[in-house]
């Protein structure tokens, strides 16, 4: 039996609300610690743990409310000023509202949740109680012995350890890279670790944990939802018009004036189920800010385990981006952000020798541009070298050497999106492993979306994505071979060209076309498709796909469209994402070319042109 029976409804709308309402006070904790005496940013963060305690309140959540009560209490000292904040202390609280999600969790699978370890509460009665986390230097941190190692471990009953002492055992050992040096020497003591905030994910490795299921919820102006109403009802009378005009044409009636009639109908029906279309596509909008607000924190806790300075600046917070894309947009963005921070920003002594300001700034925007989303995290660190990265390549047996004096320094900067690729010599917590950034690449193109990175050495590194506006409806390219139509993206495509046989030359066994004085690989869509080989293409489509730009060759092209995938049920042909049905209500399959330029073996063998050469 649920912990929440009979109070379900009640149980999600504080979960939707206090998520919202933490994560904006993880943010505000952010900015506190820049301005530690801002008492109105203070008496925010208070409010927003009173209003959590409450609705914890209502639920008889009484671990949550406890931790929020000790929180609570530390808030409404240091806005009176009965305490001043110092980063020890803010780690506390960081370590406070961490569990408090984790909390949150156990309640969104109807769990009451467990109280809080004595570790954290321990600390926060220290604070409260006046105590100095001021312990900076390694005269004055107590050498743990065994006595302290085993007080760690409060048993039943027992008020707990010498919380400083265990402070620095936890908070100060909890350093996700420990080769970074560090004034404080910690010995961690066994069996007491103060809880991991959930919002900061350890490492690059791939997780093992089972994935939470994804919110099937969401939030819609009642504006918005007006509008889908009024032009439903506009819709309803169309559709009556229509069947009246349908009688007069079945009773004979088929006059010039009826004729023009329907021609005004079916127009005025068109134009409203567009706008039903982009209305209905509008509820699905979300502000991408409700994902950007995750990363100031993280990117705090990861700057100063790394002893650096950083300010995440947060930009075009309110450009609205499809619902679905912002929960898969997490993963990606938490490996950018963390990837900015610990690779991208140098060290203060490397900024200080350079004449750089102390403080880094990694900046997080977003904006739409036409029909696409472009986020882009930048940072003003020390940049990539493309030599550098082709030798780190070469090292790791990712690529050879003919291959990697043969790249550009557009490809070159792509050699970090591979498999196993990493700058990194030692492998750490935070990052070394090789994994995270192929896989930012891989999620990215699972939305459709694509992926580049800019560098200037000694100044920084931009690494933008662009995004279709939404997943709902796909453009695409509608081509043909044989008779058989075809779907793929159009954000891969660039242009369409005719194709002479003639044109074509082999270049290492492989077919290639100059296309502007460069030359680019030829591959058929009966290749890519493993359909036998037939007469000569006519036409090529000049597509990109990630970094590599190539020919399709295709029979012919039949035009734009802008369909809604459907997908195949109880199957999955290679290279085919989905079905939708053309104008004239055939069936047209949408292509994965991702899938198919990953499986491409016929086309290696270059059979189709053979015998151009």
């Amino acid at each position: 039996m649920s912990a929440f029976e009979g109070m379900e409804e009640m149980l999600q709308d504080f979960l939707m609300e206090a998520g919202d309402m933490l994560s904006d006070v993880d943010n505000k904790l952010v900015l506190l610690e820049k301005s530690a005496d801002d008492r109105e940013l203070l008496n925010v963060i208070f409010r927003g743990f009173h209003t959590i305690k409450g609705g914890a309140g209502f639920l008889n959540a009484t671990p949550l409310v406890e931790l929020c009560h000790r929180t609570e209490n530390l808030f409404d000292k240091l806005r009176n000023a009965e305490l001043t904040l110092t980063p020890e202390i803010l780690d506390v609280i960081l370590a406070a509202t961490g569990i408090v999600r984790d909390m949150f969790g156990s309640l969104a699978q109807a769990r009451m949740p467990d109280a809080a370890e004595p570790a954290i509460l321990n600390a926060l009665d220290a604070v409260l109680s006046g105590e100095t986390l001021a312990l900076k230097t390694e005269e004055n941190i107590p050498t743990p012995t065994a006595e302290t190692a085993a007080a760690a471990t409060p048993a039943a009953g027992e008020n707990g350890p010498d919380w400083r002492v265990l402070y620095h055992a936890l908070v100060g050992g909890a350093k996700p890279e420990e080769a970074t040096p560090s004034p404080v020497k910690v010995v961690p003591a066994p069996k007491a670790e103060l809880p991991k905030p959930a919002e900061k994910p350890r490492g690059n490795a791939p997780t093992t944990a089972t994935p939470s299921a994804k919110e099937n919820t969401i939030r819609i102006d009642t504006t918005r939802l007006d509008q889908v109403l009024n032009l439903s009802g506009e819709i309803g009378l169309t559709k009556n018009r229509l069947t009246c005009l349908r009688s007069d044409m079945v009773a004979g009636r088929s006059t010039p004036d009826t004729l023009k009639a329907l021609d005004e109908a079916v127009s005025q029906l068109d134009l409203l189920v567009g706008d039903l279309q982009n209305a209905v596509m509008k509820t699905r909008m979300q502000p991408i800010g409700r994902l950007f607000q995750k990363y100031p924190r993280l990117a705090r806790d990861l700057a100063r385990s790394l002893g650096k300075d950083v300010e995440l600046v947060l930009e075009g917070e309110e450009t609205e981006i499809d619902k679905t894309m912002i929960e898969d947009l997490n993963d990606p963005l938490v490996h950018l952000v963390r990837n900015a921070v610990d690779h991208g920003v140098d060290s203060p002594e490397e900024r200080a020798a350079a004449g750089k300001p102390a403080k880094s700034l990694v900046k997080l925007s977003a904006q739409q541009i036409g029909d696409h989303i472009v986020i882009e995290i930048t940072d003003d660190g020390r940049g990539m070298r493309a030599d550098i990265l082709r030798q780190k390549a070469i090292d790791k047996g990712l690529i050879d050497v003919e291959t990697a004096n043969s790249l550009d320094e557009r490809q070159s900067l792509n050699l970090v999106f591979m498999p196993g690729f990493s700058t990194k010599d030692m492998i750490s917590d935070v990052s070394g492993r090789g994994v995270g950034m192929d896989v930012v690449k891989t999620n990215i193109t699972k939305l459709n979306g694509r992926i580049d990175v800019k560098t200037i050495v000694g100044q920084g590194s931009v690494f933008t994505i662009t995004l279709p506006l939404t997943l709902a409806i796909l453009p695409v390219l509608i081509v043909r071979l044989g008779k058989q139509p075809f779907a793929i993206p159009l954000s891969m495509v660039r242009e369409i060209m005719p194709i002479n046989p003639q044109d074509i030359q082999q270049v290492a066994g492989r077919a290639t076309l100059v296309v502007r004085e460069e030359v680019l690989p030829v591959r058929t869509l009966a290749g890519l498709l493993d359909w036998p080989d037939h007469e000569s293409p006519a036409f090529g489509v000049l597509m990109q796909s990630a970094e590599t730009a190539f020919v399709l060759a295709i029979d012919g092209f039949i035009g734009r469209d802008d369909v809604v995938i459907k997908p195949l049920t109880d199957v999955k042909p290679r290279g085919i994402a989905g079905a939708t049905l053309s104008g004239e209500g055939s069936v047209v399959l949408v292509l994965d070319m991702e899938e198919l330029l990953s499986t491409d073996s016929k086309e290696t063998r270059a059979t189709l042109f053979a015998q151009a050469s």
